[in-house]
């Protein structure tokens, strides 16, 4: 469980960097079609980085709703880099995939699943 929530944590750090060096690149007068459409753009990375360093938390913390967004995710990841793979960059696609599926593998597990069944109960979660 420990490795699936630390890579889902890698996977956020990562999309936050690529939404830093987006806005980055928005705001130093970068060439785009349209600018809100840009920033709209920006505004998905940001969101989906706030998301998935919340599944990696509460994965780590063992809340049943967690396996099913980072199994999500993960697809989400696979969808891009075994393309990323068969496209000729082979390194940054395997840098995509191989921690992916390795999350897919550890989350059907037998004590992944029994770790990761716990419910909110008395205390506040959010």
């Amino acid at each position: 469980m420990v490795f699936a929530a630390v890579v889902v944590a890698l996977e956020a750090t990562a999309l936050l960097a690529a939404a830093v060096w987006y806005a980055f690149e928005l705001f130093s007068g970068a060439p785009v079609l349209t600018f809100w459409g840009a920033v709209f753009t920006l505004a998905l990375l940001l969101a989906f980085s706030a998301w998935l360093f919340a599944v990696g938390h509460f994965l780590f913390r063992g809340y049943r709703w967690t396996r099913a967004a980072a199994l999500v995710a993960q697809l989400f990841v696979l969808i891009i880099g075994v393309p990323t793979m068969t496209g000729g960059l082979v390194l940054q696609g395997a840098a995509m995939a191989i921690p992916a599926l390795a999350v897919v593998v550890i989350l059907f597990r037998r004590d992944v699943i029994a770790y990761a069944s716990q419910t909110a109960g008395a205390s506040a979660a959010l």
